[in-house]
Formats: C-alpha cells, sequence, structure tokens
C-alpha cells in the first residue's frame, strides 16, 4: 500500500482509508477492520456523531491489540445532547470533552488526527484551533483536521495552530474543491482527505437513478434524481470501458502492452490514485505538494 503525506506535521497515512461509519455487524466489521489492516491500510476514520458514539466504541474493538498499525480519526463539532445530531457546538471547553469522551470510546491514550466535523458559525475559528492546538500540547492529540470548511476558514485556523489536513467530499461528479480550495491548500501545505471518491457507490455502477424503496443509497447521493439520470452516462461509460479491457486481457495483451485486468470499481479508483489534487484540477504539481488520500465514508 503507498502512503501519502497529509500536511507538514509529520502525518503519513495509507492512499487508501477506511470510514467507519453506518449499522453493522459487529463481526463484520472487526473483520473488515482487520482485513484492511492486513492489506496494508493504516488510516481509519470515525466520529462522536456516528451512531452516535457506537462507532467509535466498535472501532476500538476492532483495533485492540492492533493499535500500533493504526492512524484513528476522529471529529467533534456535533451537539449531541439529545442523542443524536441537533445542532453544532465547537466551543473550546466541549471540544474538550468530545476529545475526553472518544479516547475513552476508542481505548487509546491519544487521537492521531483530530476534525472539527462542520464549521461553528457562533465560534470564531481562531477559538477552535487554539482549543485543538491545547489539546496538541497535552498530548491527547496529534494532528487538526477540518471538513467541509471553506477557504477564509481555512486560513484562520491555520493562522493559529496547523491544519493538516480537509477533508471534504470530491469526485468525479463532485469537483467544487477545485477553483479555490485544492490551490489554497497546496499553497499552505495541507493535505487533502476525499470523502465518498465513488460518489456514494453511484459511480461503481450498483447504485441507480431509481432504487428499490427499502435501498437507502440513493437518498445519501446529495443529487437530484434529474442530475443522477445524467450521470448514469458517466457510470455506463467506465462499464464499457472496464469491460473493454477485461476482454482485451482475456485475449493477451496486445504486443509492447502490459496486462491490465481491472474492473470498473477498480478502474475509477486507480484512475484517480494516479492523479495528484492539483492534477485533477488540470494543474501540474511539483514534488512536495500534499498528499491525497481516499476515504470512503459520508463525512
Amino acid at each position: 500500500m503507498e502512503t501519502r503525506k497529509l500536511g507538514k506535521q509529520g502525518l503519513q497515512v495509507s492512499a487508501l482509508g477506511l470510514g467507519c461509519y453506518g449499522e453493522a455487524n459487529e463481526a463484520e466489521s472487526i473483520a473488515t477492520v482487520h482485513r484492511a489492516i492486513n492489506l496494508g491500510v493504516n488510516f481509519f476514520d470515525t466520529a462522536e456523531a456516528y451512531g452516535p458514539y457506537a462507532n467509535e466504541e466498535l472501532l476500538g474493538r476492532a483495533l485492540q491489540g492492533r493499535r500500533d498499525n493504526a492512524i484513528v480519526a476522529t471529529k467533534f463539532g456535533w451537539d449531541l445532547s439529545r442523542g443524536a445530531a441537533s445542532g453544532i457546538n465547537s466551543r473550546p471547553e466541549h471540544i474538550r470533552e468530545v476529545a475526553d469522551a472518544s479516547l475513552l470510546r476508542l481505548g487509546i491514550d491519544h487521537i492521531d488526527l483530530f476534525y472539527q466535523h462542520r464549521v461553528d458559525r457562533a465560534v470564531p475559528m481562531e477559538d477552535v484551533a487554539g482549543a485543538v492546538g491545547d489539546l496538541v500540547r497535552e498530548g491527547k492529540v496529534r494532528f487538526f483536521g477540518l471538513s467541509e470548511a471553506g477557504v477564509e476558514n481555512i486560513r484562520r485556523a491555520h493562522a493559529v495552530h496547523p491544519v493538516s489536513a480537509l477533508q471534504s467530499e470530491y469526485s468525479l461528479w463532485e469537483r467544487n474543491l477545485e477553483s479555490e480550495i485544492i490551490p489554497m491548500l497546496q499553497e499552505l501545505g495541507i493535505g487533502l482527505v476525499p470523502f465518498c471518491p465513488l460518489g456514494r457507490g453511484f459511480l461503481t455502477g450498483n447504485v441507480r437513478a431509481r432504487s428499490a424503496p427499502n435501498d437507502p443509497r440513493p437518498s445519501a447521493l446529495r443529487r437530484p434524481l434529474l442530475a443522477r439520470r445524467a450521470d448514469q452516462a458517466l457510470v455506463a461509460l467506465s462499464t464499457v470501458a472496464s469491460a473493454s479491457r477485461s476482454a482485451s486481457s482475456r485475449q493477451g495483451p496486445a504486443q509492447g502492452t502490459r496486462r491490465d485486468s481491472a474492473d470498473s470499481p477498480q478502474l475509477g479508483r486507480a484512475s484517480l490514485l494516479t492523479r495528484s489534487p492539483a492534477r485533477l484540477a488540470g494543474k501540474r504539481i511539483r514534488p512536495g505538494r500534499p498528499g491525497l488520500v481516499f476515504s470512503q465514508t459520508t463525512g
């Protein structure tokens, strides 16, 4: 497994991350985490809001005896006082409470990457960054991250305490980071962790514009039905390209070429992994720019 550097503070993670989100069978979930570690994945993404709390606890159980093989990212910023997310809360005292509670649920002595889950307009970003900086100095947190923050808030946070990573949705159909966010991340040396790089499953061809009534995936796509119908053409093109490659592979590689048996999801993922954020935005990139890590979560 290739690795990527996120930021300039020393955080290095596997090029693919595992998002630990949603309800699932515990035995299967733990087996999935163990399988990921065996395949070289060391970047695990969770949050207190997932469950809420249950996913942190589950990841903690999965990492027992394997903590040295894992970089653990979790998040703060929601008001969970009523059990489910009912608002935003990034007050400094709340950030500290969340960190202490997450450490207990995860069964670890430090959080590797602590994201603000969503920007809190009621709390100055300087106060948020300062609170996380205090946790870093105390050894409870190693690195600071933001999720779905805009240019101004990223700059304000980074001026107080270095931001190592931004997590935001980014894929072939969600490219709004390219005009302003990605150039700024390059300028500041901040890594990008795109969640849902396969379009919440749609770009794999396994989710249709309309699906069965009990299938929750289409409702999580964040795109109107008409747009999903249009996007289906992209998925179909990917499938045709994959089938063509597979057929060529079965026939044997042409002289002077190498064999490639990637299936459709692999085709899309491999294509993305060979490009840096700047290349994806149509720009050349120089060595030493921030890394790009894919984490299949919902943010």
